[in-house]
């Protein structure tokens, strides 16, 4: 695992908004924004069952990460990893709330869908630049 700089984990721990690179089948890269956060050195992140992110990290565990200040993007770090552990049910469901406390200010992610099965992914982190 690479060791996360001190201003990685600054933007980690702050409420910026993360743009995550996976692999489709076909090899092309897919890019989505998503909240962030870090834990015990690995950066985890939600999403839900059956979204294209999922299935792609499912297949293919290679990841890039990056993230900039949102008060001046020329502050940024770029992680490339690999995806290590997918966690669903009740620990997935905390962590979106908890990703909702941090980004939103509230106390339950507000666009929860009851047909929804939520995602904790956490990414090892290989290689880190800036």
């Amino acid at each position: 695992m690479a060791d996360l700089s001190d201003k990685a984990r600054d933007l980690l721990d702050r409420p910026n908004l993360a743009f995550l690179a996976d692999v489709m089948e076909d090899g092309s890269p897919h890019v989505s924004p998503v909240w962030i956060a870090l834990e015990n050195g690995h950066i985890t992140f939600n999403t839900a069952v059956g979204r294209v992110k999922e299935r792609n990290m499912r297949r293919d565990p290679r990841v890039a990460i990056s993230i900039a200040d949102k008060d001046d993007f020329y502050a940024k770090v770029d992680i490339r990893g690999r995806v290590v552990e997918m966690i669903e049910g009740e620990e997935a469901d905390r962590q979106i709330d908890q990703l909702a406390k941090k980004y939103l200010g509230k106390d339950e992610y507000p666009w929860r869908n009851p047909a929804e099965t939520r995602v904790k992914v956490l990414v090892e982190p290989v290689a880190v630049a800036g």
